[in-house]
């Protein structure tokens, strides 16, 4: 039976307590090896009591005698009984769920110089820097749907603008709302990767990975960004950094290239620079092909309790043996009330 209902895809039946069905033939051992049982009483004799009341005494009528449909059903009864005391169960078939094998962190500098108006998109217009990011980053986001994102924002501070979730939608919606400066004017990248690394470390995922877009250099972090890079790549994390803008630049908006190489190589990553909109969002596909999209298979057979089947059962089968039980009686009794 199990066999058929797997080839039917309905699952299969196992019961989660068959030794109580060993106790089967125990009404048949009773009945065979017990004496029968007779209720004895005590009556007092009286010798005259037929003279006493004379013919008008009617007979007992003879005790009730169980019919062979009524043993058949009581049989059934006790079977049906134990059956639901063994926890019969349906196990259906194998149910197999996808969830992400990898958080993907990304980390947006927000520092005033994003503000700058230099990156040309592919119509030839120009747009800032902060624009440009934010356009490549939601495909990148629209495209890693099996993985668990967070969203990390830093200027003079980091920040979690969006914690490691499933829910994309969300984190689109907080990536739209950044803007230059809401962090500070400052760049403290080692910030932003110390604080990824701590993000990372309440994750359970295996997978860790940090993409950090920046167009300056670290502008005073308590932690270099190298050390910072060499705590998470002791926690597992690889560190993609994105360079963009002027790579001759002075000054604060300087671009520290060397430093975002270190920071990529500590951890197994790689370093990329973009000079424009279309080179952004090359990198970007590029570390899609390089860091493919993992998923976990969680394979389950959901149980589905089938006791109160045989119970409803015993339960019929009970009541119309203790109706033909009453209904016997009342026609025993009848004719001598007649």
């Amino acid at each position: 039976m199990t066999a058929l209902l797997d080839r039917a895809g309905l699952g299969s039946l196992v019961l989660g307590h068959a030794w109580v069905l060993a106790l089967l033939p125990l009404p048949l051992l009773l009945h065979w090896l017990l004496p029968p049982w007779r209720d004895r009483q005590f009556a007092l004799r009286m010798p005259g009591l037929q003279r006493l009341v004379g013919d008008t005494a009617h007979p007992l009528p003879p005790a009730p005698r169980q019919r062979p449909w009524q043993a058949v059903l009581a049989l059934l009864a006790w079977a049906l009984l134990l059956l639901a005391l063994a926890d019969p169960v349906r196990i259906e078939p194998p149910v197999t769920r996808q969830t992400s094998g990898r958080d993907l962190m990304l980390a947006l500098d927000l520092s005033g110089s994003m503000e700058t108006e230099d990156f040309v998109r592919p119509d030839g217009a120009r747009t800032s820097r902060v624009v440009a990011a934010q356009a490549v980053l939601r495909d990148f986001i629209a495209r890693r749907r099996g993985d668990r994102l967070g969203l990390i924002v830093f200027g003079s501070a980091a920040f979690v603008l969006a914690p490691f979730s499933d829910d994309h939608d969300t984190v689109l919606a907080l990536l739209a709302e950044a803007a230059p400066r809401m962090a500070g004017p400052q760049t403290m990248i080692g910030e932003a990767i110390g604080l990824a690394a701590q993000s990372f470390e309440k994750a359970a995922a295996k997978g860790r990975l940090l993409v950090l877009l920046t167009d300056g250099n670290d502008t005073g972090s308590k932690v270099p960004p190298l050390r910072a890079a060499q705590i998470a790549a002791g926690l597992g994390i690889r560190v993609y950094t994105v360079s963009m803008g002027d790579p001759q630049a002075a000054g604060e908006a300087a671009l520290d290239i060397p430093a975002l190489e270190a920071v990529s190589a500590a951890t197994g990553g790689q370093h990329f620079h973009a000079t424009d909109a279309a080179s952004l969002e090359g990198i970007y596909a590029q570390i899609d092909r390089i860091e493919p999209q993992v998923f976990d298979t969680q394979s389950s057979r959901p149980r589905t309790p089938l006791f109160h089947w045989p119970l409803a059962g015993f339960a019929l089968i009970a009541l119309l043996l203790q109706w033909s039980a009453v209904h016997h009686l009342t026609a025993l009794r009848r004719p001598r009330d007649a």
